[in-house]
């Protein structure tokens, strides 16, 4: 009792509902902001990583090119096709006859492609086709050309 008026004192434990609610609020605020932000960093790092393996890709083409007298791997004659097993073979092992190789250890997939086609090529022989993003594979190579891409989207395939 203080000064003859009778205090109740409580204990408070916890938080109110109240104080719950807006730090729920600040939690939710917060995470607007920082969420897309993240799904945006995410998305230029796949970039990043899918650029960075076209140009190792396409540098070791032209050293192939440049080493077996301008023919892509697995070609008998330079324009003429290649088949993904005779592509990968040429790419991945060292040749026995000229001892070149191997240009890469195994072909790498493209972080845009899910599943077990995000390494399988699109070949294609002819001079002015291009690819529509809409293959169904990681990459694409023109054998008539020699320009190769990413083809998981027609964005992509500007790349």
């Amino acid at each position: 009792m203080i000064n003859g008026i009778e205090t109740m004192e409580t204990d408070r434990h916890g938080f109110t509902v109240m104080e719950v609610f807006m730090v729920i609020v600040i939690l939710c605020i917060v995470a607007a902001v920082a969420v897309p932000r993240l799904s945006h960093a995410a998305e230029e790092n796949r970039t990043s990583d899918m650029v960075r393996k076209l140009h190792l890709l396409r540098s070791q083409l032209q050293l192939y090119k440049a080493q077996h007298a301008g023919l892509l791997p697995g070609q008998e004659v330079v324009g003429g096709d290649v088949n993904q097993t005779d592509f990968i073979e040429a790419m991945t092992a060292r040749s026995t006859v000229d001892g070149y190789g191997p240009y890469i250890n195994q072909m790498p997939e493209n972080p845009f492609v899910d599943g077990d086609r995000a390494d399988d090529i699109t070949f294609v022989s002819d001079v002015d086709a291009v690819p529509t993003g809409l293959e169904g594979t990681g990459w694409w190579l023109n054998t008539a050309t020699g320009r190769f891409r990413a083809c998981d989207s027609k964005f992509h395939t500007a790349y």
